[in-house]
């Protein structure tokens, strides 16, 4: 019995579940019905599972009849709040939110991968835990599974990921960076009121909320090496209350990421530093708060290898192909930091079938006879690492 044979007969399983999971999508933290069901589905193959991560996390565990080493592969389970807009006969049923990253795709092809797991565990060496994981999209779900023992007896660990800018048919999981980290931050600005006539007797927060956005540009272009690649966003300002008063007080939202860990420890010091001289400058206050979502997601080259060379089992030997790393961040990286681990790009892109849409936009959609080959690779990713000595 290999791989390829025993994933035949889930096929339409595998549509079947992905179309329910997008057809009725739950945002982070909230995944109860998705959790409900993948538990179900876990008991009716006799898949053992217990509760792990915030409210609906999942870990279940396949134990294979030889002995050998213990992965965890994960699949994210909630979805965004976006509108969808793709005339899907399966399309959202909940008003105002979406499988709009593909997240419904992953828990199909876990789900779908257990089955494959649990027909094969006579030839399965060691052991497979399967994370359900919720909150990925509020980078809380990996830390929580964590905390809450996912990672116990764990060797490796493996991610998949659908992604649109991939040909359906291809993987990505190259060595190295692949997604960045990401980091929130928020600056508080104090200066001091007044007239809008009398701009000598104040201290205008707009001006000095204006120098400090531009004073962060100089990070990237001038204090990081131009082959490191960063960002330094502002998004969002609020100054000021009316069109004659001079600001008293601003709030500066933004984000940072990178792709070196280097690189992420320095970041939200010169941050601060930045915002902080800057308003000294103009005799202003400036407060930074700064929140850490994700590390850096840097494949492991064993496991990159690993996860190609199966993948040219399951889609023969051209399916790995390189893409670009992407600024996105993923907290599968919590998991990668404690073990070795990769993340894969499987592509579901496919001009034929309309999947041409960028991840996040309510059109987005992908080619489906690609999701079973992603089931594929977690099984064969699995069986492959635990039997290697």
């Amino acid at each position: 019995m290999n791989i390829l044979e025993t994933a035949a007969k889930y096929s339409d399983y595998q549509i079947e579940k992905r179309r329910y999971f997008h057809e009725n999508p739950e945002i982070s933290e909230f995944e109860f019905n998705t959790s409900k069901v993948v538990k179900e589905e876990l008991d009716k193959i006799g898949v053992p599972w217990k509760a792990c991560g915030l409210e609906t996390g999942v870990l279940a565990t396949i134990k294979g009849a030889k002995p050998g080493k213990t992965i965890l592969i994960r699949g994210d389970m909630d979805a965004l709040t976006v509108q969808e807009d793709t005339g899907h006969s399966f399309a959202s049923k909940n008003e105002g939110v979406m499988h709009a990253c593909g997240h419904d795709c992953h828990t199909s092809m876990m789900l779908t991968a257990a089955h494959i797991l649990n027909d094969m565990k006579s030839e399965l060496c060691g052991t497979v835990k399967l994370a359900f994981q919720p909150a990925e999209e509020v980078a809380k779900g990996a830390k929580s599974m964590i905390e809450n023992g996912a990672l116990e007896g764990v060797d490796g660990c493996f991610g998949i990921h659908v992604w649109s800018d991939v040909p359906a048919g291809h993987i990505s999981c190259e060595p190295g960076p692949r997604m960045a980290s990401a980091d929130q931050f928020t600056i508080h600005v104090t200066g001091k009121g007044g007239h809008g006539a009398a701009p000598h007797q104040c201290i205008d927060a707009a001006v000095v909320s204006s120098a400090i956005v531009n004073n962060l540009q100089t990070i990237v272009s001038r204090e990081i090496a131009p082959v490191d690649s960063a960002v330094v966003t502002v998004g969002r300002m609020d100054v000021g209350t009316r069109w004659n008063v001079v600001a008293e007080n601003a709030v500066l939202e933004g984000t940072s990421r990178c792709f070196s860990n280097e690189t992420w420890e320095l970041l939200p010091e010169r941050i601060e530093s930045i915002a902080k001289d800057t308003a000294k400058v103009f005799r202003a206050e400036a407060e930074v708060e700064n929140i850490r979502l994700v590390p850096p997601t840097i494949n492991d080259e064993m496991m990159s290898s690993i996860a190609c060379e199966a993948a040219k089992t399951i889609m023969g030997e051209e399916a790995p192909v390189s893409a670009e790393a992407t600024m996105g961040g993923e907290d599968f990286a919590f998991f990668m930091q404690q073990v070795p681990g990769a993340v894969a790009l499987l592509g579901v892109g496919n001009e034929a079938c309309g999947a041409v849409w960028p991840q996040h936009s309510g059109k987005f959609c992908v080619d489906e006879s690609a999701l079973i080959k992603g089931a594929m690779l977690y099984a064969q990713v699995a069986m492959d690492f635990n039997a290697r000595p």
